[in-house]
């Protein structure tokens, strides 16, 4: 099932299948986000804030107009680890 960064649910682990094209893209690139890598939503803030995901254990915050451009496929079972 596929879904973007901004609306998976607290908890949610997927795997990144899309980064947005040009600057913003190379940006989450920087950062370590890459397609077929797995991340977390930790957190999401109220009123289009911040979201705060765990990749490769670390926590990152990213913005939330980026994260509704990261498409991401959910692991089975939606949440939690991997099986």
């Amino acid at each position: 099932m596929a879904t973007t960064l901004c609306s998976m649910k607290n908890g949610q682990t997927g795997k990144i299948v899309l980064l947005p094209p040009g600057m913003s893209g190379r940006r989450l690139e920087a950062l370590g986000l890459r397609p077929g890598k797995a991340v977390t939503k930790v957190s999401g803030m109220p009123f289009s804030g911040p979201v705060t995901i765990i990749l490769d254990g670390r926590q990152i915050a990213i913005g939330h107009g980026i994260c509704c451009k990261v498409a991401v496929e959910l692991f089975d079972g939606g949440g939690g680890q991997r099986s």
